[in-house]
């Protein structure tokens, strides 16, 4: 027997030990659970959650202009006007 396939040999034995052992029916069960879990969970993917930085990145540009904006108007209607 050669090295190359004793070395098969004991790759495909401890590929079905772990096949048919009881943590991979075990890894199967938590990932179930926890799928399941997450599924009661009311949470966003991470693209979603990206989307709305974004938006919300955006909405404060847009506040920030308007509100130095409304500080220059109200500043401009504050000034005295010279009497005639």
């Amino acid at each position: 027997m050669d090295m190359n396939s004793f070395f098969n040999d004991l790759q495909g034995k401890i590929h079905n030990a772990i096949e048919n052992s009881p943590a991979k029916d075990i890894e199967k069960n938590v990932k179930a659970m926890m799928t399941q879990g997450f599924s009661k969970l009311d949470l966003v993917t991470r693209e979603e959650f990206d989307i709305q930085a974004q938006v919300l990145a955006k909405t404060r540009a847009k506040l920030e202009a308007l509100e130095a904006r409304m500080a220059e108007l109200e500043g401009k209607t504050a000034e005295p006007t010279p009497p005639k």
